[in-house]
């Protein structure tokens, strides 16, 4: 993030941290950089309502290290410190306007915004250069709160995304064609909030999801934990003393939505996603599902 955009999104925000830290955050992404040879599926990713796409940089280059294209979405006027070619600092004009009864219309409204960029990216005049590096057979997505409710919007409606992950958002109830026609589904969110019986859409989302699908959970996560202002917060001394550290929040964050992907797009069988293991404590498997965990074809 450049220092205006950085300083307008911790105003959003409420946090008292100098615009200044963070945008000279260090990431390991370097522009310009020469992509490896070959087709590569496409991994969109979604961020939650008023935060910036540049949250989920470390979930992009993460997965972007295990050979995806991955494609960054900033929804214009939901987030504070977007910067658009042409118009500067976008503000948030739709902060104030989206609640419990216009929630459904932004997540599809987003979906708009998804099938715009797959239009965009996929098609044969694209504007960007690199495009034929996109497997258009292999394309999935993932998304933080409203982007994770986004997720699952933009699959109902766009066959093109194979796989999704919701990342602590909810689901909004757009009838029958919310079991996504059989394509896997990873619902990954806190403990706390989204075990069964809390979120009455993960109750109903789980239920009528007709393909593969993983239910975890993650014990002293919060909300924010999935994004980078979990481990950004802990290199500033402010983690939560009883929940659970940002940089293990990063770890199982990159470790679980990675997992899923490389298994549903690259066909690789990954054992994390059949039982959490000893090696993270933390993570929940809820109503485990009975259905065959191999990859998809």
């Amino acid at each position: 993030m450049n220092a205006k955009g950085a300083d307008a999104f911790l105003k959003q925000m409420g946090l008292d941290v100098p615009a200044k830290m963070l945008a000279d955050t260090k990431t390991h992404t370097h522009t310009g950089a020469s992509p490896a040879r070959g087709k590569f599926p496409l991994v969109v990713l979604s961020p939650g309502f008023k935060t910036p796409g540049a949250t989920l940089t470390g979930l992009a280059e993460d997965l972007t290290s295990r050979g995806n294209v991955v494609a960054v979405v900033d929804h214009a006027y939901e987030a504070a410190g977007v910067s658009f070619p042409g118009k500067g600092i976008l503000p948030c004009a739709a902060c104030e306007r989206v609640g419990p009864t216009t929630f459904q219309p932004a997540a599809e409204g987003r979906a708009k915004d998804i099938t715009f960029t797959l239009d965009r990216l996929l098609s044969g005049t694209s504007p960007w250069k690199r495009a034929g590096m996109v497997d258009k057979n292999r394309v999935g997505m993932a998304g933080h709160s409203l982007g994770g409710a986004s997720t699952a919007a933009t699959m109902e409606k766009d066959s093109r995304v194979r796989a999704g992950v919701n990342m602590d958002g909810p689901f909004i109830n757009s009838g029958k064609s919310s079991g996504l026609s059989g394509r896997p589904f990873m619902m990954l969110g806190t403990k706390a909030d989204h075990s069964p019986g809390d979120d009455a859409t993960w109750d109903t989302a789980w239920k009528r999801l007709g393909g593969w699908k993983r239910w975890v959970t993650v014990t002293g996560a919060e909300h924010m934990s999935f994004t980078d202002l979990a481990p950004l917060a802990g290199q500033l001394g402010a983690d939560d003393p009883e929940g659970l550290p940002g940089k293990r929040a990063a770890e199982v964050t990159r470790d679980y939505v990675g997992a899923f992907f490389d298994q549903q797009l690259h066909g690789r069988h990954e054992p994390i996603l059949d039982r959490p293991g000893r090696t993270n404590p933390e993570v929940t498997f809820q109503h485990r599902a009975a259905e065959n965990p191999s990859p998809r074809s």
